[in-house]
Protein backbone atom coordinates (compact mmCIF):
# COMPACT_ATOMS: atom_id res chain seq x y z
CA UNK A 1 0.00 0.00 0.00
CA UNK A 2 1.17 3.49 -0.81
CA UNK A 3 0.29 6.49 1.52
CA UNK A 4 0.95 9.97 0.13
CA UNK A 5 2.41 12.32 2.25
CA UNK A 6 0.36 15.63 3.45
CA UNK A 7 1.11 18.69 5.99
CA UNK A 8 0.24 16.44 9.15
CA UNK A 9 2.66 13.90 7.72
CA UNK A 10 5.90 15.47 6.10
CA UNK A 11 7.95 12.94 6.95
CA UNK A 12 6.86 10.31 4.72
CA UNK A 13 8.95 9.75 1.55
CA UNK A 14 7.56 11.76 -1.45
CA UNK A 15 6.42 8.65 -3.78
CA UNK A 16 3.64 10.46 -5.67
CA UNK A 17 3.46 10.15 -9.33
CA UNK A 18 1.66 9.81 -12.44
CA UNK A 19 -0.67 6.38 -12.75
CA UNK A 20 2.07 3.94 -14.22
CA UNK A 21 -0.95 2.78 -16.20
CA UNK A 22 -1.30 5.70 -18.13
CA UNK A 23 2.30 5.88 -18.87
CA UNK A 24 4.42 4.40 -22.02
CA UNK A 25 5.20 0.81 -20.81
CA UNK A 26 7.89 -1.92 -21.06
CA UNK A 27 6.31 -5.31 -21.66
CA UNK A 28 3.39 -4.31 -19.87
CA UNK A 29 4.64 -2.64 -16.89
CA UNK A 30 5.91 0.90 -16.08
CA UNK A 31 9.08 1.55 -18.06
CA UNK A 32 11.04 2.68 -14.96
CA UNK A 33 10.89 -1.40 -13.99
CA UNK A 34 13.42 -2.08 -16.89
CA UNK A 35 16.02 0.43 -14.85
CA UNK A 36 15.51 -1.74 -11.88
CA UNK A 37 15.55 -4.83 -13.62
CA UNK A 38 18.63 -4.33 -15.24
CA UNK A 39 20.12 -3.12 -11.94
CA UNK A 40 19.11 -5.59 -9.63
CA UNK A 41 20.57 -8.09 -12.68
CA UNK A 42 24.24 -6.57 -12.19
CA UNK A 43 24.21 -6.46 -8.04
CA UNK A 44 23.19 -9.82 -8.29
CA UNK A 45 26.13 -11.37 -11.26
CA UNK A 46 28.23 -9.66 -8.11
CA UNK A 47 26.87 -10.75 -5.10
CA UNK A 48 26.06 -14.64 -6.50
CA UNK A 49 29.56 -14.50 -8.38
CA UNK A 50 31.25 -13.87 -5.07
CA UNK A 51 28.95 -16.75 -3.44
CA UNK A 52 29.80 -19.10 -5.75
CA UNK A 53 33.14 -18.87 -4.85
CA UNK A 54 33.02 -18.44 -0.96
CA UNK A 55 32.51 -21.74 0.46
CA UNK A 56 34.99 -23.75 -2.12
CA UNK A 57 37.23 -20.48 -1.23
CA UNK A 58 36.83 -21.12 2.67
CA UNK A 59 37.64 -24.84 2.06
CA UNK A 60 40.52 -24.40 -0.47
CA UNK A 61 42.45 -21.49 -0.26
CA UNK A 62 42.36 -20.98 3.56
CA UNK A 63 41.65 -24.96 3.93
CA UNK A 64 38.86 -24.46 7.08
CA UNK A 65 36.85 -27.47 8.29
CA UNK A 66 33.69 -27.62 6.72
CA UNK A 67 32.27 -26.90 10.30
CA UNK A 68 34.26 -23.79 10.25
CA UNK A 69 33.87 -23.48 6.49
CA UNK A 70 29.62 -23.38 6.65
CA UNK A 71 29.32 -21.79 9.82
CA UNK A 72 31.18 -18.58 8.50
CA UNK A 73 29.11 -18.76 5.64
CA UNK A 74 26.33 -19.14 7.19
CA UNK A 75 26.98 -16.33 9.77
CA UNK A 76 28.25 -13.99 6.24
CA UNK A 77 24.79 -14.78 4.74
CA UNK A 78 22.69 -13.96 7.67
CA UNK A 79 24.43 -10.86 7.87
CA UNK A 80 23.79 -10.08 4.42
CA UNK A 81 19.73 -10.50 5.31
CA UNK A 82 20.10 -8.96 9.12
CA UNK A 83 21.34 -5.76 8.16
CA UNK A 84 18.59 -4.68 5.32
CA UNK A 85 16.12 -4.48 8.50
CA UNK A 86 18.42 -1.51 9.73
CA UNK A 87 18.44 -0.05 5.86
CA UNK A 88 15.01 -0.26 5.01
CA UNK A 89 14.31 1.67 8.31
CA UNK A 90 17.05 4.26 6.97
CA UNK A 91 15.90 4.66 3.67
CA UNK A 92 12.07 5.07 4.71
CA UNK A 93 12.96 8.02 7.34
CA UNK A 94 16.10 9.89 6.25
CA UNK A 95 17.68 8.53 3.09
CA UNK A 96 15.20 7.60 0.71
CA UNK A 97 15.69 4.36 -1.07
CA UNK A 98 17.43 5.79 -4.43
CA UNK A 99 21.05 6.84 -2.17
CA UNK A 100 20.04 3.90 0.11
CA UNK A 101 20.76 2.13 -3.36
CA UNK A 102 23.91 3.97 -4.46
CA UNK A 103 25.48 3.78 -1.22
CA UNK A 104 25.19 0.37 -0.55
CA UNK A 105 26.48 -0.13 -4.09
CA UNK A 106 29.75 1.63 -3.63
CA UNK A 107 30.27 -0.22 -0.34
CA UNK A 108 29.92 -3.96 -1.96
CA UNK A 109 31.87 -2.98 -4.71
CA UNK A 110 34.65 -2.12 -2.51
CA UNK A 111 34.32 -5.41 -0.26
CA UNK A 112 34.65 -7.36 -3.77
CA UNK A 113 37.41 -5.97 -4.29
CA UNK A 114 39.19 -6.66 -1.09
CA UNK A 115 38.34 -10.21 -1.01
CA UNK A 116 40.97 -10.50 -4.54
CA UNK A 117 43.79 -10.25 -2.36
CA UNK A 118 43.78 -13.39 -0.28
CA UNK A 119 47.57 -13.73 -0.07
CA UNK A 120 48.70 -17.44 -0.30
CA UNK A 121 46.78 -20.61 -0.22
CA UNK A 122 47.11 -22.20 3.54
CA UNK A 123 49.55 -24.96 4.33
CA UNK A 124 47.82 -28.37 5.29
CA UNK A 125 49.49 -30.10 8.43
CA UNK A 126 48.03 -33.11 10.62
CA UNK A 127 48.78 -34.05 14.20
CA UNK A 128 48.85 -38.06 15.14
CA UNK A 129 49.17 -39.57 18.37
CA UNK A 130 50.26 -36.08 19.43
CA UNK A 131 52.73 -35.49 16.62
CA UNK A 132 52.47 -32.85 14.44
CA UNK A 133 52.96 -33.97 10.42
CA UNK A 134 53.16 -31.41 7.05
CA UNK A 135 50.95 -32.65 4.68
CA UNK A 136 51.24 -32.46 0.89
CA UNK A 137 49.43 -32.36 -2.27
CA UNK A 138 49.61 -34.36 -4.91
CA UNK A 139 48.19 -37.04 -7.59
CA UNK A 140 47.74 -40.80 -7.24
CA UNK A 141 48.52 -43.25 -10.19
CA UNK A 142 45.26 -42.49 -11.48
CA UNK A 143 45.51 -39.15 -11.28
CA UNK A 144 42.92 -38.04 -8.57
CA UNK A 145 44.53 -35.47 -6.10
CA UNK A 146 45.39 -37.33 -3.02
CA UNK A 147 46.29 -36.15 0.54
CA UNK A 148 49.98 -37.34 1.82
CA UNK A 149 51.41 -37.25 4.93
CA UNK A 150 55.45 -35.88 5.23
CA UNK A 151 57.25 -38.83 7.50
CA UNK A 152 60.36 -38.07 6.51
CA UNK A 153 61.55 -38.86 3.77
CA UNK A 154 58.55 -40.91 3.17
CA UNK A 155 55.22 -39.99 1.73
CA UNK A 156 51.91 -41.84 3.10
CA UNK A 157 48.33 -41.21 1.18
CA UNK A 158 45.80 -40.56 3.40
CA UNK A 159 42.70 -42.91 3.49
CA UNK A 160 39.33 -42.61 5.95
CA UNK A 161 37.99 -45.83 6.95
CA UNK A 162 34.36 -46.29 7.29
CA UNK A 163 35.06 -46.89 11.48
CA UNK A 164 36.67 -43.57 11.84
CA UNK A 165 40.09 -45.10 11.55
CA UNK A 166 42.37 -43.89 9.55
CA UNK A 167 44.93 -45.81 7.14
CA UNK A 168 48.51 -44.16 6.15
CA UNK A 169 49.46 -46.19 2.73
CA UNK A 170 52.89 -46.62 1.13
CA UNK A 171 52.47 -47.56 -2.47
CA UNK A 172 48.85 -49.38 -1.55
CA UNK A 173 49.94 -50.89 1.11
CA UNK A 174 48.85 -50.29 4.99
CA UNK A 175 52.20 -48.82 6.61
CA UNK A 176 50.48 -47.68 9.50
CA UNK A 177 47.01 -47.73 10.85
CA UNK A 178 45.74 -44.64 13.40
CA UNK A 179 42.60 -44.98 15.95
CA UNK A 180 39.55 -43.02 15.35
CA UNK A 181 39.77 -39.91 17.27
CA UNK A 182 43.87 -39.79 16.85
CA UNK A 183 44.07 -38.44 14.09
CA UNK A 184 43.50 -34.20 13.65
CA UNK A 185 44.00 -32.53 10.71
CA UNK A 186 44.65 -28.21 10.52
CA UNK A 187 46.13 -25.75 8.49
CA UNK A 188 48.57 -22.61 9.15
CA UNK A 189 47.24 -19.90 7.78
CA UNK A 190 48.40 -15.79 7.50
CA UNK A 191 46.00 -14.36 10.14
CA UNK A 192 46.62 -11.10 8.11
CA UNK A 193 45.01 -12.37 5.42
CA UNK A 194 42.15 -13.70 7.06
CA UNK A 195 41.40 -10.15 8.46
CA UNK A 196 41.31 -8.56 5.15
CA UNK A 197 39.20 -11.57 3.97
CA UNK A 198 36.60 -10.99 6.82
CA UNK A 199 36.78 -7.26 6.44
CA UNK A 200 35.44 -7.74 3.12
CA UNK A 201 32.85 -10.07 4.03
CA UNK A 202 31.63 -7.52 6.52
CA UNK A 203 31.69 -4.80 4.15
CA UNK A 204 29.30 -6.74 1.87
CA UNK A 205 27.05 -7.15 5.00
CA UNK A 206 27.21 -3.46 5.62
CA UNK A 207 26.49 -2.44 1.77
CA UNK A 208 23.73 -5.20 0.99
CA UNK A 209 22.11 -3.85 4.13
CA UNK A 210 21.41 -0.21 2.12
CA UNK A 211 20.75 -2.17 -1.38
CA UNK A 212 18.62 -4.88 -0.97
CA UNK A 213 15.57 -3.61 0.93
CA UNK A 214 15.22 -0.16 -1.04
CA UNK A 215 15.21 -1.63 -4.67
CA UNK A 216 12.61 -3.92 -4.16
CA UNK A 217 10.41 -1.21 -2.53
CA UNK A 218 11.36 1.30 -5.45
CA UNK A 219 9.74 -1.41 -7.86
CA UNK A 220 6.85 -1.65 -5.19
CA UNK A 221 5.97 1.87 -5.75
CA UNK A 222 5.74 1.97 -9.95
CA UNK A 223 2.05 0.46 -9.12
CA UNK A 224 -0.50 1.66 -7.49
CA UNK A 225 -2.67 -0.04 -4.83
CA UNK A 226 -4.64 -2.85 -6.15
CA UNK A 227 -2.57 -3.11 -9.71
CA UNK A 228 -3.05 -6.92 -10.59
CA UNK A 229 0.23 -6.59 -12.50
CA UNK A 230 2.20 -6.13 -9.25
CA UNK A 231 2.80 -10.32 -8.68
CA UNK A 232 3.75 -10.19 -12.55
CA UNK A 233 6.31 -7.01 -11.71
CA UNK A 234 8.01 -8.81 -9.18
CA UNK A 235 8.51 -12.19 -10.83
CA UNK A 236 9.81 -10.28 -13.94
CA UNK A 237 12.01 -8.25 -11.66
CA UNK A 238 13.00 -11.86 -9.77
CA UNK A 239 13.89 -13.06 -13.32
CA UNK A 240 16.66 -10.04 -13.45
CA UNK A 241 18.04 -11.19 -10.16
CA UNK A 242 18.73 -14.51 -11.63
CA UNK A 243 19.41 -13.77 -15.10
CA UNK A 244 22.86 -11.55 -13.40
CA UNK A 245 23.53 -14.86 -10.62
CA UNK A 246 23.07 -17.15 -14.20
CA UNK A 247 26.57 -15.26 -16.04
CA UNK A 248 28.16 -14.82 -12.56
CA UNK A 249 28.25 -18.44 -11.18
CA UNK A 250 29.61 -19.34 -14.67
CA UNK A 251 31.89 -17.08 -15.36
CA UNK A 252 33.71 -16.16 -11.51
CA UNK A 253 34.46 -19.91 -10.96
CA UNK A 254 35.36 -20.81 -14.49
CA UNK A 255 37.89 -17.15 -13.77
CA UNK A 256 38.59 -18.48 -10.30
CA UNK A 257 39.69 -22.16 -11.42
CA UNK A 258 41.77 -21.15 -14.94
CA UNK A 259 43.12 -17.79 -12.96
CA UNK A 260 42.79 -17.97 -9.70
CA UNK A 261 40.56 -17.23 -7.29
CA UNK A 262 41.02 -12.59 -7.15
CA UNK A 263 40.07 -13.15 -10.83
CA UNK A 264 36.45 -14.28 -9.78
CA UNK A 265 35.92 -11.85 -7.15
CA UNK A 266 37.32 -9.07 -9.54
CA UNK A 267 34.34 -10.04 -11.81
CA UNK A 268 32.04 -9.86 -9.08
CA UNK A 269 33.15 -6.65 -8.46
CA UNK A 270 32.88 -5.14 -12.23
CA UNK A 271 29.41 -6.33 -12.02
CA UNK A 272 28.78 -4.78 -8.61
CA UNK A 273 30.15 -1.44 -10.20
CA UNK A 274 27.57 -1.27 -13.09
CA UNK A 275 25.16 -1.91 -11.00
CA UNK A 276 25.94 1.56 -9.48
CA UNK A 277 26.43 3.47 -12.42
CA UNK A 278 22.93 2.50 -13.49
CA UNK A 279 21.51 4.24 -11.03
CA UNK A 280 24.06 7.19 -10.54
CA UNK A 281 23.42 8.00 -14.06
CA UNK A 282 19.69 7.30 -14.66
CA UNK A 283 19.17 10.49 -16.84
CA UNK A 284 15.92 11.57 -14.70
CA UNK A 285 14.26 8.00 -15.52
CA UNK A 286 14.07 7.31 -11.70
CA UNK A 287 13.12 10.59 -10.58
CA UNK A 288 10.08 10.85 -7.82
CA UNK A 289 10.75 7.48 -7.52
CA UNK A 290 13.00 6.60 -3.52
CA UNK A 291 12.92 10.42 -3.08
CA UNK A 292 13.83 11.24 0.72
CA UNK A 293 11.48 12.49 2.78
CA UNK A 294 10.95 16.10 2.90
CA UNK A 295 12.01 17.37 6.42
CA UNK A 296 14.52 19.65 7.69
CA UNK A 297 17.86 18.96 8.51
CA UNK A 298 18.35 15.41 6.09
CA UNK A 299 20.83 16.07 4.40
CA UNK A 300 23.33 16.58 7.39
CA UNK A 301 21.79 13.73 9.00
CA UNK A 302 22.21 11.38 5.69
CA UNK A 303 26.91 12.03 5.92
CA UNK A 304 25.77 10.97 9.95
CA UNK A 305 24.62 7.78 8.34
CA UNK A 306 26.74 7.35 6.28
CA UNK A 307 29.73 7.70 8.51
CA UNK A 308 28.04 5.21 11.00
CA UNK A 309 27.74 2.59 8.24
CA UNK A 310 31.35 2.73 8.22
CA UNK A 311 32.17 2.40 11.81
CA UNK A 312 29.62 -0.69 11.96
CA UNK A 313 32.29 -2.46 9.73
CA UNK A 314 34.79 -3.30 12.80
CA UNK A 315 31.65 -4.38 14.43
CA UNK A 316 30.88 -6.74 12.12
CA UNK A 317 34.40 -7.89 12.06
CA UNK A 318 34.66 -9.12 15.26
CA UNK A 319 31.51 -11.03 14.99
CA UNK A 320 32.83 -12.63 12.23
CA UNK A 321 36.15 -13.32 14.91
CA UNK A 322 33.67 -14.68 17.55
CA UNK A 323 31.86 -16.76 15.25
CA UNK A 324 35.23 -18.04 14.12
CA UNK A 325 36.07 -19.13 17.54
CA UNK A 326 32.49 -20.28 19.44
CA UNK A 327 32.89 -23.68 20.51
CA UNK A 328 30.30 -26.36 19.73
CA UNK A 329 27.50 -27.37 22.79
CA UNK A 330 28.04 -29.80 24.81
CA UNK A 331 26.63 -33.12 24.15
CA UNK A 332 23.62 -33.48 26.53
CA UNK A 333 23.05 -29.49 27.38
CA UNK A 334 19.75 -29.82 25.86
CA UNK A 335 18.41 -26.54 24.01
CA UNK A 336 18.94 -24.22 26.88
CA UNK A 337 22.58 -25.03 26.33
CA UNK A 338 22.54 -25.05 23.03
CA UNK A 339 21.18 -21.51 22.95
CA UNK A 340 23.61 -20.57 25.40
CA UNK A 341 26.62 -21.65 23.27
CA UNK A 342 25.35 -19.45 20.35
CA UNK A 343 27.96 -17.00 19.67
CA UNK A 344 27.07 -13.05 19.25
CA UNK A 345 26.19 -13.13 16.30
CA UNK A 346 23.41 -16.07 17.11
CA UNK A 347 22.03 -14.27 19.85
CA UNK A 348 22.00 -11.06 17.67
CA UNK A 349 19.70 -13.27 15.21
CA UNK A 350 17.39 -14.77 17.54
CA UNK A 351 16.86 -11.94 19.59
CA UNK A 352 16.20 -9.46 16.91
CA UNK A 353 13.63 -12.30 15.47
CA UNK A 354 12.12 -13.19 18.71
CA UNK A 355 11.78 -9.46 19.71
CA UNK A 356 10.78 -7.63 16.51
CA UNK A 357 8.32 -9.24 14.96
CA UNK A 358 5.76 -9.21 18.20
CA UNK A 359 7.24 -5.84 18.74
CA UNK A 360 5.93 -4.57 15.38
CA UNK A 361 2.81 -6.29 15.79
CA UNK A 362 1.95 -4.74 19.28
CA UNK A 363 2.73 -1.18 17.56
CA UNK A 364 0.49 -2.61 14.67
CA UNK A 365 -2.41 -3.13 17.23
CA UNK A 366 -2.15 0.14 18.78
CA UNK A 367 -1.49 2.37 15.28
CA UNK A 368 -2.97 0.42 12.75
CA UNK A 369 -7.21 -0.74 12.31
CA UNK A 370 -8.55 -3.74 12.99
CA UNK A 371 -8.14 -4.97 9.35
CA UNK A 372 -4.46 -3.49 9.09
CA UNK A 373 -3.32 -5.29 12.06
CA UNK A 374 -4.80 -8.35 11.19
CA UNK A 375 -3.07 -8.07 7.85
CA UNK A 376 0.13 -7.57 9.25
CA UNK A 377 -1.06 -10.76 11.25
CA UNK A 378 -1.03 -12.71 8.29
CA UNK A 379 2.24 -11.64 7.34
CA UNK A 380 4.10 -12.14 10.21
CA UNK A 381 2.88 -15.87 10.01
CA UNK A 382 4.12 -16.27 6.41
CA UNK A 383 7.54 -14.84 7.48
CA UNK A 384 8.13 -17.24 10.08
CA UNK A 385 7.36 -20.02 7.38
CA UNK A 386 9.18 -18.08 5.28
CA UNK A 387 12.14 -18.71 7.42
CA UNK A 388 11.37 -22.73 7.27
CA UNK A 389 11.82 -22.70 3.07
CA UNK A 390 15.01 -20.79 3.16
CA UNK A 391 17.16 -22.54 5.60
CA UNK A 392 16.57 -25.52 3.20
CA UNK A 393 16.94 -23.68 -0.02
CA UNK A 394 19.94 -22.10 0.89
CA UNK A 395 22.19 -24.96 1.52
CA UNK A 396 23.31 -24.15 -2.10
CA UNK A 397 25.96 -22.42 -1.58
CA UNK A 398 26.76 -24.46 1.42
CA UNK A 399 26.45 -28.08 1.81
CA UNK A 400 25.23 -28.72 -2.21
CA UNK A 401 28.00 -27.12 -2.72
CA UNK A 402 30.13 -29.42 -1.46
CA UNK A 403 28.09 -32.52 -2.31
CA UNK A 404 28.53 -31.79 -6.03
CA UNK A 405 32.85 -30.87 -5.43
CA UNK A 406 32.96 -34.33 -3.50
CA UNK A 407 29.87 -36.87 -4.59
CA UNK A 408 29.28 -35.94 -7.72
CA UNK A 409 30.22 -36.47 -11.18
CA UNK A 410 30.55 -33.20 -12.81
CA UNK A 411 31.46 -35.06 -16.48
CA UNK A 412 28.42 -33.39 -18.89
CA UNK A 413 27.64 -35.94 -21.39
CA UNK A 414 31.32 -37.06 -21.07
CA UNK A 415 32.16 -34.10 -23.19
CA UNK A 416 33.20 -31.65 -20.55
CA UNK A 417 33.21 -31.34 -17.04
CA UNK A 418 31.82 -28.12 -14.50
CA UNK A 419 33.02 -26.88 -11.89
CA UNK A 420 31.53 -27.40 -8.20
CA UNK A 421 30.77 -23.59 -8.15
CA UNK A 422 29.38 -23.97 -11.04
CA UNK A 423 27.05 -26.21 -10.32
CA UNK A 424 24.93 -23.47 -8.13
CA UNK A 425 24.12 -21.90 -12.09
CA UNK A 426 21.27 -24.34 -12.78
CA UNK A 427 19.12 -22.57 -10.14
CA UNK A 428 19.11 -19.49 -11.96
CA UNK A 429 19.10 -20.64 -15.22
CA UNK A 430 15.63 -22.76 -14.65
CA UNK A 431 14.28 -19.61 -12.94
CA UNK A 432 15.11 -17.46 -16.30
CA UNK A 433 13.21 -20.24 -18.29
CA UNK A 434 10.44 -20.22 -15.77
CA UNK A 435 9.93 -16.93 -14.48
CA UNK A 436 7.93 -16.00 -17.59
CA UNK A 437 5.70 -19.06 -17.56
CA UNK A 438 5.17 -18.89 -13.53
CA UNK A 439 4.37 -14.81 -14.56
CA UNK A 440 2.02 -15.90 -17.31
CA UNK A 441 0.49 -18.58 -15.33
CA UNK A 442 -0.58 -16.47 -11.74
CA UNK A 443 -1.74 -13.61 -14.49
CA UNK A 444 -4.19 -16.53 -16.17
CA UNK A 445 -5.11 -18.10 -13.01
CA UNK A 446 -6.04 -14.58 -11.64
CA UNK A 447 -8.90 -14.03 -14.83
CA UNK A 448 -10.27 -17.43 -13.84
CA UNK A 449 -10.52 -16.40 -10.35
CA UNK A 450 -8.25 -19.65 -9.59
CA UNK A 451 -4.90 -18.28 -8.38
CA UNK A 452 -3.88 -20.15 -5.20
CA UNK A 453 -3.86 -17.82 -2.58
CA UNK A 454 0.09 -16.71 -0.73
CA UNK A 455 -0.47 -19.01 1.85
CA UNK A 456 -1.13 -21.95 -0.22
CA UNK A 457 1.97 -20.61 -2.63
CA UNK A 458 4.12 -20.59 0.25
CA UNK A 459 2.75 -24.24 1.26
CA UNK A 460 3.78 -25.85 -2.20
CA UNK A 461 6.94 -24.06 -1.88
CA UNK A 462 7.80 -25.75 1.50
CA UNK A 463 6.93 -29.15 -0.34
CA UNK A 464 8.53 -28.75 -3.21
CA UNK A 465 11.90 -27.65 -1.89
CA UNK A 466 11.66 -31.13 0.64
CA UNK A 467 10.70 -33.24 -3.03
CA UNK A 468 14.22 -32.22 -4.38
CA UNK A 469 16.43 -33.41 -1.75
CA UNK A 470 14.14 -36.58 -1.65
CA UNK A 471 14.95 -36.78 -5.50
CA UNK A 472 18.25 -36.15 -4.72
CA UNK A 473 18.30 -39.22 -2.11
CA UNK A 474 16.73 -41.42 -4.73
CA UNK A 475 19.38 -40.51 -7.34
CA UNK A 476 21.88 -41.85 -4.18
CA UNK A 477 21.00 -45.08 -5.02
CA UNK A 478 22.75 -44.93 -8.52
CA UNK A 479 26.10 -43.68 -7.30
CA UNK A 480 29.31 -44.96 -9.36
CA UNK A 481 32.06 -46.88 -7.63
CA UNK A 482 33.50 -43.55 -6.47
CA UNK A 483 30.32 -42.88 -4.38
CA UNK A 484 29.39 -40.00 -6.80
CA UNK A 485 25.83 -39.58 -8.75
CA UNK A 486 25.32 -38.52 -11.88
CA UNK A 487 25.01 -34.31 -12.38
CA UNK A 488 21.79 -34.58 -13.72
CA UNK A 489 20.15 -35.57 -10.45
CA UNK A 490 21.84 -32.47 -9.00
CA UNK A 491 20.25 -30.49 -11.57
CA UNK A 492 16.94 -32.08 -11.28
CA UNK A 493 16.82 -31.02 -7.54
CA UNK A 494 17.61 -27.54 -8.83
CA UNK A 495 14.82 -27.75 -10.96
CA UNK A 496 12.42 -28.39 -8.18
CA UNK A 497 14.16 -26.09 -6.10
CA UNK A 498 13.82 -23.19 -8.69
CA UNK A 499 9.78 -23.29 -8.96
CA UNK A 500 9.25 -23.80 -5.51
CA UNK A 501 11.52 -20.45 -5.16
CA UNK A 502 8.99 -19.38 -7.99
CA UNK A 503 5.66 -19.83 -6.02
CA UNK A 504 7.44 -17.76 -2.27
CA UNK A 505 10.13 -15.62 -3.11
CA UNK A 506 8.73 -12.90 -5.54
CA UNK A 507 5.21 -13.16 -4.44
CA UNK A 508 6.66 -12.47 -0.80
CA UNK A 509 8.52 -9.45 -1.85
CA UNK A 510 4.86 -8.46 -2.99
CA UNK A 511 3.22 -9.46 -0.35
CA UNK A 512 4.99 -7.29 2.17
CA UNK A 513 4.02 -4.00 -0.47
CA UNK A 514 0.70 -5.13 0.08
CA UNK A 515 -0.05 -6.16 3.47
CA UNK A 516 2.32 -3.71 5.46
CA UNK A 517 1.08 -0.36 6.86
CA UNK A 518 2.19 1.93 4.19
CA UNK A 519 4.33 4.40 6.56
CA UNK A 520 6.53 0.96 7.80
CA UNK A 521 7.06 -0.51 4.30
CA UNK A 522 10.59 -0.39 3.65
CA UNK A 523 10.63 -1.77 7.66
CA UNK A 524 8.53 -4.62 7.00
CA UNK A 525 10.54 -5.37 3.94
CA UNK A 526 13.40 -5.45 6.03
CA UNK A 527 11.74 -7.96 8.71
CA UNK A 528 11.38 -10.03 5.11
CA UNK A 529 15.02 -10.07 4.84
CA UNK A 530 15.23 -10.54 8.75
CA UNK A 531 13.56 -13.75 8.35
CA UNK A 532 15.79 -14.70 5.69
CA UNK A 533 18.81 -14.10 7.26
CA UNK A 534 17.52 -16.24 10.65
CA UNK A 535 16.98 -18.87 8.24
CA UNK A 536 20.49 -18.46 7.09
CA UNK A 537 21.84 -18.81 10.12
CA UNK A 538 20.08 -21.63 10.27
CA UNK A 539 21.28 -23.14 6.87
CA UNK A 540 25.05 -23.08 8.44
CA UNK A 541 23.71 -25.40 10.74
CA UNK A 542 22.26 -27.30 9.12
CA UNK A 543 25.02 -27.75 6.91
CA UNK A 544 27.43 -28.13 9.91
CA UNK A 545 25.14 -31.42 10.36
CA UNK A 546 26.41 -32.63 7.04
CA UNK A 547 30.01 -31.82 7.76
CA UNK A 548 32.59 -34.25 6.98
CA UNK A 549 36.17 -34.75 7.81
CA UNK A 550 38.73 -33.00 5.28
CA UNK A 551 42.48 -33.23 5.09
CA UNK A 552 43.54 -30.03 3.20
CA UNK A 553 40.34 -29.13 1.98
CA UNK A 554 39.73 -33.20 0.59
CA UNK A 555 37.84 -36.11 2.14
CA UNK A 556 39.23 -39.14 2.40
CA UNK A 557 36.30 -41.02 2.46
CA UNK A 558 33.93 -40.54 -0.23
CA UNK A 559 31.43 -43.23 0.83
CA UNK A 560 31.10 -41.95 3.94
CA UNK A 561 30.18 -38.16 3.15
CA UNK A 562 27.72 -39.79 0.82
CA UNK A 563 25.86 -41.02 3.86
CA UNK A 564 25.97 -37.92 5.83
CA UNK A 565 24.81 -36.12 3.37
CA UNK A 566 21.75 -38.40 2.10
CA UNK A 567 20.72 -38.78 6.19
CA UNK A 568 20.77 -35.51 6.42
CA UNK A 569 18.81 -34.34 3.37
CA UNK A 570 16.41 -37.17 4.35
CA UNK A 571 15.85 -35.38 7.64
CA UNK A 572 15.31 -31.98 7.19
CA UNK A 573 13.02 -33.37 3.96
CA UNK A 574 10.47 -34.70 5.96
CA UNK A 575 10.43 -31.97 8.36
CA UNK A 576 9.72 -29.42 5.25
CA UNK A 577 7.03 -31.65 4.73
CA UNK A 578 5.10 -32.04 7.52
CA UNK A 579 5.42 -27.83 8.24
CA UNK A 580 4.09 -27.54 4.42
CA UNK A 581 0.56 -29.43 5.05
CA UNK A 582 0.62 -27.33 8.18
CA UNK A 583 0.76 -24.31 6.32
CA UNK A 584 -1.54 -25.50 3.76
CA UNK A 585 -4.26 -25.99 6.69
CA UNK A 586 -4.06 -22.85 7.94
CA UNK A 587 -4.21 -21.17 4.45
CA UNK A 588 -8.13 -20.26 5.26
CA UNK A 589 -7.86 -18.55 8.34
CA UNK A 590 -5.15 -16.90 6.92
CA UNK A 591 -6.66 -15.66 3.57
CA UNK A 592 -9.57 -14.22 5.92
CA UNK A 593 -6.83 -11.82 7.83
CA UNK A 594 -5.76 -10.94 4.67
CA UNK A 595 -8.55 -9.14 3.59
CA UNK A 596 -9.18 -9.86 -0.24
CA UNK A 597 -5.19 -9.02 -0.80
CA UNK A 598 -4.16 -11.59 -3.35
Amino acid sequence: MVETPTADNPAEPDITHVNPAAEKTWFGHPRQLARMFTTEMWERFGYYGMRALLTLYLTQHFMFGDREATGLYGGYTALVYLTPLIGGYLADQYLGSKRAVKFGAIIMSLGYLILCFGGPTAKPHATIDGQRYEVSIGKSAEGKEVRYVVDGAKKLEIKGNDDGTVDLLDAGAVARKVEKGSFESGADRNAFYVMVMLIALSMVSVGNGFFKPNISTMVGELYEQGDRRRDSGFTIFYMGINTGSLFSQILCPWLAVAYGWSWGFGLAAIGMMISWALIQFNGGKLDGYGEPPAKPGVHRQQWIIYAVALCVVPLFYLLYVNLMHSAAPAAGSGFLGYVASLPLMGKLLFGSFLLGVPAILVWSFLAGSRTEFQMMLAAMVLIVFNVVFWTLFEQAGSSLTLFADRNTDLSVFGLFTITAGQTQFFNAAFIVLLAPFMSMLWTALAKRGLEPSIPVKFGIALIGVAAGFLLLVWGSRYADANFQVGIWWLAGLYFIHSFAELCISPVGLSMITKLSIARVVGLMMGVWFLSISVAQYFAGVIAQFASVDTVGGQVTNLKTSLTVYVDVFTTISIAAILLGVLLLLLSWPLKYWMHGVK
